[in-house]
C-alpha cells in the first residue's frame, strides 16, 4: 500500500510524514491552492525519507526547471488539462515519471486512462473539481469508489478525494485501490497538516 501525504508547506508536517512511514510527500507548486509552496520553500522544508512529489497545474517547461533548480524531485505530477502528448512530452523533457491526474465522477471518466497509459507512468484518480472551483483538486470530496472496483487500471494508481484517517480503510476495500493520496483530510485548519492526522493516517491505510 503506497501512502502519500500532498500539500506539504512545513517542516512540522514534513517531520511527521516522515516518522509515520508515509512512501510519497507532495509539494504544490499552484499558486491558488492554500498549500502552494514556492521551489525555496519547498527546498528549506524538504527532508530525507520520502519520494519527493511535485504538482503542478498545467506548467510550462520553465515552471517545471525552475522546481528542479532548487529542489531534486522523484515523480512530476500533473494536475491539469494536460494531453497525452503533453506528459509525454514533459517526461522525454526532465527523464521523470510522471503521475496524472485525473477527475472522476462517472465510470464514462475511466475511459481516459487508455489514452494516457502509454505516456505516463502512474495514475492518480481524484473526485472531479465541483462547477465553479478554483483548484483541480484538493476539494475534500471522494467519488463513487465503486467505479474503479471491476476496472483494470492500466497503470499503477493512488486513490484520492475526500480521504480521512477515518474512512481510508473502507476506501481502499471498496476501491482496490493500491495507494492513497491525502491532503485535506489531515489538515486542521485548512491548509495546515495536523501531525497526529497524518500519522493516524498512514497508520489506517498499512492496517488495510
Amino acid at each position: 500500500m503506497l501512502v502519500k501525504i500532498c500539500g506539504i508547506n512545513d517542516a512540522a508536517a514534513m517531520e511527521a510524514a516522515a516518522k509515520a512511514g508515509a512512501d510519497l510527500v507532495g509539494f504544490v507548486f499552484f499558486p491558488p491552492s492554500p498549500r502552494a509552496v514556492t521551489p525555496a520553500q519547498a527546498a528549506a522544508i524538504a527532508a530525507p525519507g520520502p519520494g519527493r512529489v511535485g504538482l503542478f497545474v498545467d506548467p510550462t517547461d520553465d515552471d517545471i526547471a525552475g522546481v528542479l533548480a532548487a529542489l531534486p524531485l522523484d515523480i512530476i505530477q500533473l494536475h491539469g488539462e494536460e494531453s497525452p502528448a503533453r506528459c509525454a512530452a514533459v517526461k522525454a523533457r526532465f527523464g521523470l515519471p510522471v503521475m496524472k491526474a485525473l477527475g472522476i465522477a462517472a465510470r464514462e471518466d475511466l475511459a481516459r486512462l487508455d489514452d494516457y497509459a502509454p505516456s505516463v507512468d502512474r495514475f492518480l484518480l481524484d473526485a472531479k473539481a465541483p462547477p465553479g472551483a478554483t483548484r483541480p483538486g484538493g476539494n475534500a470530496a471522494p467519488f463513487d469508489w465503486t467505479l474503479t472496483a471491476s476496472v483494470a487500471i492500466p497503470r499503477p494508481w493512488l486513490l484520492a478525494g475526500g480521504l480521512r484517517p477515518d474512512n481510508v480503510a473502507e476506501a481502499i476495500a471498496v476501491s482496490g485501490a493500491p495507494g492513497v493520496d491525502v491532503s485535506s483530510g489531515v489538515e486542521k485548519p485548512k491548509g495546515v497538516k495536523d501531525p497526529a492526522a497524518i500519522a493516524a493516517f498512514v497508520a489506517a491505510a498499512r492496517r488495510a
